[in-house]
């Protein structure tokens, strides 16, 4: 089932033209990750999906409604979150804290603590440190957190940016590890990854973006092969 269609989507900043004419599409329980450069447009993507951008032109479409004239709470609520890139905490918070904020919009309180559960079981370390203030937590501690606090929103899409920015490889490895684990338990996964090679090893299809464009569309396995993708991401 088509979860979410981006049709002919346009973004301006100012006189800069950031997005043009994008269009894609995300298939319920899929991961779908987009590559590209650096001020490409893989975040601005993100950040419009959330309602953080209006689009100049175009429509989000999320579950057959045209979001884009929704306000970011409200998009929030039809089941879309978004894990912001540079793992932002709420640094004077607790651990707790971070996780309560991430269900704001619920009034479930039974259903928030079953959830908080299962974040703990995907992140252990976070159950350890529950009353820890977040700005005290390793970096890759704050991006289990910040990851965790998007799923208290109980999302049908997770729109993750950049997860595994600043880590050292291992902990890349356990991100995208747990990366996959979110989507067996149902949620569906758009991936915006400068590391290439592992966002395309874990997703179902990706897209290649050049300055605001959308230059090509595939299934992440043909993607990896591909060797205009190899010279120009994957190092050759």
């Amino acid at each position: 089932m088509e979860l979410l269609e981006l049709k002919d989507l346009n973004v301006h900043y100012g006189a800069v033209h950031a997005l043009k004419g994008v269009t894609l599409k995300v298939d319920s329980g899929k991961i779908v990750t987009l590559i590209g450069a650096n001020g490409a447009g893989k975040s601005t993507i993100l950040k419009t999906i959330s309602g953080l951008v209006r689009p100049s032109g175009g429509e989000v479409v999320f579950l057959d409604r045209d979001i884009s004239s929704l306000a970011p709470h409200q998009i929030v609520k039809l089941g879309v979150s978004q894990v912001p890139e540079g793992r932002i905490v709420f640094a004077n918070l607790t651990v707790k804290d971070n996780l309560e904020l991430g269900a704001y919009v619920r009034n479930d309180s039974a259903g928030v603590a079953a959830d908080m559960e299962k974040v703990f079981k995907l992140f252990p370390r976070l159950k350890d440190r529950i009353k820890q203030n977040a700005g005290t937590l390793s970096g890759g501690e704050q991006q289990m957190l910040a990851m965790g606090r998007g799923l208290m929103s109980q999302p049908k899409l997770l729109l993750l940016d950049e997860p595994s920015l600043g880590l050292a490889p291992l902990l890349t490895r356990d991100i995208f590890k747990t990366i996959c684990e979110i989507r067996q338990r149902g949620t569906t996964i758009l991936l915006v990854e400068q590391n290439a090679r592992m966002a395309l090893s874990v997703a179902d299809e990706g897209y290649v973006l050049e300055t605001g464009r959308v230059v090509l569309q595939d299934s992440a396995k043909s993607l990896l092969t591909n060797e205009q993708v190899k010279k120009a991401y994957l190092g050759g």
